[in-house]
C-alpha cells in the first residue's frame, strides 16, 4: 500500500523531531575536548564519548528504515517503535527514539508476515506477547525523508506483504561494494543471523541468495547480543581472496562494528608461521586446471590429499609420536661427579604437562639452568668458571635430544620418515611427497601445506588468542582439515559456514557435501537459502537449467519476481567475434549499465581478446586473479575468475560444445558465469552450441 499524504506528514514531524535530537548530542559531545592524559577512568569515558560520537554520526542523516506499532499485552496502547542501524535514547527522558535493529523486539519487524496467530518476542526477562497494528518501510537518504510505505495494516485487507518495498531496494543503482540490508533482512535470513552462538551454522546459499551480507551482519548481531562474552577483535572473517574483502569491506562500517579481522586463510596463516616462506599460488596450474582439455584424477589432487582428514590424524599421530620420543630418557650430568637425577626433571614436566611443547621444553631448560646455579654455588671460586664452561657445554648436547623445533622442519622430517617406512602409501602418491619435501628445502609452500603447518605451529607454541566466532566464506572452497584446524582455535565453536556446492568449481580442493564438515562439530545447525536476489527471474531460470543439464544441485535458486530481458544467445562466427564483442559493450553502455563483463573460458583467450580491444581504442581492465579492488567498468576475465562478483550485464563467449561438456564441472562453471549478471546476460557461440545451453 502506498504512502498517504497523512502518513508521509506524520512521519516527516517524527524525522524533524529524531534528527534534531541526534543534532542536540552530537554537538554536545563534540564540544567537549578529546582526553589524552593517563587517567584510566577518564580513558575509559572518553572511549564511550568517541563511540557515542560515531554512532551518532551513522545515524546522523539516515536515523531507520522502519516502524513497528507493537501493542505489548497488559497495556492499553500500541507503542511506535522506530527501527534503525543504531540505538538512539532521548537525551533528557531517557526514551528510546529509535531501536537498534539487533534488539530483541526488532526481530518482530522481520519475522512478522501478518500471518501468525501468535505474536511474541524473547526478551531477556522471557517471553513478551503482543500484538502488531502496523508494519511500515521509511526511507530517508541525507536526512531527506523520501518514501513511506505500510506493508502491513490490521483490519485493513489491502495491506500488502508483497515484494514491493524489496523490489524498489533491489533496483536502486549499485557501486562497487557490497551495501547492509538492514532494511530489507528477510524472515529466513533473520533466523540465521540471530541464531544462537553456541553452535556451528552451515549455510547453502544459492548464487544472489546474499548470503555474505547475511554472514556480515550476524558479526553485528553476535557482537550486539553477547557484548560482554565476545570482542570484535577476536572475530575474524576468511575469504576466498584480496579483491573480495575489498568488496565486502562497508558492510561492517555500515552497520557500526570495526575491528573485525577480515583476510585469506592463505594470509592468516603465513603472518602466524613467522618463517620467511615463499607461497607458490597453487600446486596447479590453474588455468591449466580450468582447461576444457584439462582431464584429471580429483582423488589424487594435492588439495583433496592434504586437506583431507586422514592426512591431518596422520599429522597428529606423528606429533604425538615425536613429543615421546624427545622426553628426558637418562640422568643429566653437568660435570663429572655432579648428576641431575630424571625423576627430578619428570616432575618437573609434570607441573607444566598442559603447556605445549615449546613452552614446556622452554621452562624445563629454565630449571635446569637454574639448579645449574645453585650447585655452582657450592664448588670452590677457583673451580666454578671451569665447571661453568663444561655445564654449558653438557646442557647444549643434552638438549639436542629434545631440539628447538620450527613447524616446516617437523613437516619435513615427518614427510621423509613417511617417505622412507612407506607410511602414507594407501592415500598419498610418493612423487607429491618427494615434491612438498623438495619444496620445503627451498622454504616453498602451496595453499594445502598451510593448514599442516599451522597445525604443528599451534602444537609447539599452543594458542592464548582463540576466536571467539569465525566466518567462512565460499567455504566449498575449503577443506575439512582447514575447517577442524579452525575449529579447534575458536572458543565453544562458534561459527558461521557459508557457501554454494553447485558453485564448487574449486573441486580438486574443496568439498562434495556439507557432511563432510558437519562432522568436524557436535553442534550444528543448518540453512538453506533458496531465493536469489541479484539477477533477473530470466536469467536465473536460464542458470538454473544449464546447471541441472550436468550437475545434480542441493536445491535450485528461487527469484525474486524481478522481470527482465530474456537471455539472448546467439551464434558468431569466430571471425566476426570482436566486433560483435564491441557493440555488445557499445549497446549495454548506451543502456547507463556501469559495470560489464566480457567472460571467456581461458585465461589465454582472455589476454588474446582484452589485448586487441585496448589495441582498437576500447577501455577494458583485464583479470589475472591477483587483483586487490574492483572498480567497475568494461571487464573481460576467464570464467573461474568471476565467482564472487556481480556485473550490471554479463557476456559469456564461445559456449560451445567443445569449452562446455555435459558434465558436472563445466555446468558449475557455466552457472558461476551466468549469475554473475544482475540485469542483463548473452551468450555467444559458435559451431555447435554446449549441450549445457536450454535451447
Amino acid at each position: 500500500m502506498e504512502e498517504s499524504q497523512s502518513a508521509y506528514r506524520e512521519e516527516q514531524q517524527q524525522l524533524q523531531k529524531v534528527a534534531a535530537e541526534i543534532k542536540r548530542q552530537l554537538a554536545d559531545l563534540e564540544s567537549k575536548e578529546t582526553y589524552h592524559g593517563e587517567d584510566f577512568t577518564e580513558q575509559i569515558l572518553e572511549e564511550v564519548r568517541e563511540t557515542s560520537r560515531s554512532q551518532l554520526r551513522l545515524a546522523e542523516n539516515e536515523p531507520y528504515f522502519g516502524r513497528l506499532d507493537f501493542l505489548e499485552e497488559g497495556l492499553k496502547e500500541a507503542k511506535p517503535l522506530y527501527i534503525g542501524k543504531i540505538g538512539v535514547a532521548d537525551g533528557q527522558k531517557g526514551d528510546l527514539l529509535v531501536i537498534d535493529w539487533r534488539a530483541p523486539i526488532a526481530s518482530l519487524f522481520y519475522a512478522f508476515t501478518g500471518a501468525e496467530e501468535d505474536i511474541y518476542y524473547t526478551s531477556p526477562d522471557g517471553i513478551v506477547d503482543g500484538d502488531i497494528f502496523l508494519k511500515r518501510n521509511i526511507v530517508i537518504r541525507q536526512k531527506e525523508l523520501e518514501r513511506v510505505v505500510d506493508v502491513y495494516v490490521k483490519g485493513q485487507e489491502e495491506a500488502s506483504l508483497s515484494d514491493e518495498f524489496l523490489l524498489y531496494r533491489l533496483g536502486e543503482n549499485k557501486d562497487n561494494k557490497l551495501r547492509d540490508i538492514v532494511s530489507t533482512i528477510q524472515a529466513e535470513q533473520n533466523a540465521i543471523i540471530r541464531a544462537p552462538r553456541n553452535a556451528a551454522l552451515i549455510i547453502q546459499g544459492v548464487a544472489g541468495s546474499g548470503k555474505t551480507t547475511v554472514a556480515l551482519h550476524r558479526l553485528a548481531y553476535l557482537i550486539y547480543e553477547y557484548r560482554e562474552k565476545i570482542k570484535a577483535e577476536k572475530m575474524i572473517i576468511f575469504a576466498p581472496n584480496n579483491m573480495f574483502l575489498d568488496y565486502i569491506s562497508n558492510v561492517l562500517p555500515e552497520l557500526g562494528v570495526g575491528g573485525i579481522q577480515q583476510m585469506t586463510f592463505e594470509d592468516w596463516a603465513l603472518e602466524l608461521l613467522e618463517e620467511p616462506l615463499k607461497l607458490e599460488p597453487h600446486s596447479q596450474n590453474l588455468s591449466e586446471w580450468f582447461s576444457p582439455l584439462h582431464s584429471y584424477q580429483r582423488s589424487l589432487s594435492p588439495g583433496r590429499i592434504k586437506g583431507s582428514a586422514k592426512f591431518k590424524q596422520w599429522l597428529e599421530t606423528c606429533l604425538t609420536t615425536y613429543e615421546s620420543q624427545i622426553l628426558p630418557s637418562v640422568d643429566f650430568e653437568p660435570w663429572e661427579g655432579k648428576r641431575l637425577q630424571l625423576t627430578q626433571m619428570n616432575e618437573w614436566i609434570e607441573a607444566f604437562k598442559n603447556e605445549p611443547v615449546a613452552i614446556r621444553r622452554e621452562r624445563l631448560v629454565t630449571r635446569m639452568k637454574g639448579w645449574i646455579d645453585a650447585r655452582l654455588k657450592e664448588v670452590s671460586p677457583s673451580k666454578k668458571s671451569d665447571l661453568r664452561k663444561k655445564a654449558t657445554l653438557s646442557l647444549r648436547n643434552y638438549l639436542k635430544k629434545w631440539p628447538a623445533a620450527k613447524p616446516v622442519m617437523l613437516y619435513q622430517t615427518f614427510l621423509k620418515q613417511a617417505e622412507e617406512e612407506n607410511l602414507l602409501n594407501d592415500f598419498m602418491p610418493k612423487s607429491l611427497i618427494k615434491d612438498t619435501i623438495r619444496s620445503l628445502k627451498n622454504k616453498v609452500v602451496t595453499p594445502e601445506d598451510l593448514p599442516p603447518l599451522v597445525l604443528i605451529h599451534f602444537w609447539l607454541n599452543g594458542n592464548q588468542n582463540r576466536f571467539h566466532h569465525v566466518v567462512i566464506d565460499e567455504a566449498q572452497d575449503f577443506s575439512p582439515f582447514q575447517v577442524a584446524l579452525l575449529r579447534d582455535q575458536t572458543v565453544q565453536h562458534s561459527f558461521t559456514i557459508l557457501g554454494d556446492l553447485s558453485q564448487g568449481i574449486h573441486d580438486y580442493k574443496g568439498i562434495d557435501s556439507w557432511e563432510e564438515f558437519r562432522s568436524c562439530f557436535k553442534n550444528v545447525s543448518s540453512f538453506e537459502l533458496e531465493k536469489s536476489y541479484r539477477s533477473t527471474m530470466e536469467i536465473i531460470e536460464f542458470a538454473n537449467a544449464v546447471l541441472t543439464k550436468g550437475y545434480d544441485p542441493v536445491v535450485l535458486a528461487s527469484p525474486v519476481f524481478r522481470s527482465g530481458d530474456e537471455v539472448m544467445v546467439k551464434q558468431v562466427d569466430r571471425d566476426l567475434r570482436e566486433t560483435a564483442v564491441k557493440k555488445w559493450i557499445q549497446d549495454e553502455l548506451t543502456k547507463g549499465l556501469k559495470s560489464l563483463a566480457i567472460v571467456t573460458r581461458t585465461e589465454a583467450d582472455c589476454l588474446a581478446l582484452g589485448e586487441s580491444l585496448l589495441e582498437s581504442g576500447v577501455d577494458v581492465s583485464l583479470f589475472n586473479g591477483d587483483e586487490q579492488t574492483y572498480a567497475g567498468g568494461v571487464s573481460i576475465l576467464p570464467i573461474y575468475l568471476t565467482k564472487g562478483l556481480e556485473f550490471d550485464a554479463v557476456l559469456i563467449l564461445d559456449a560451445t560444445e567443445e569449452n562446455y561438456k555435459k558434465e558436472p564441472r563445466d555446468a558449475k562453471l557455466l552457472y558461476v558465469g551466468c549469475t554473475r549478471a544482475l540485469h542483463h546476460l548473452s551468450v555467444f557461440y559458435d559451431g555447435n552450441p554446449s549441450p549445457l545451453l536450454p535451447f
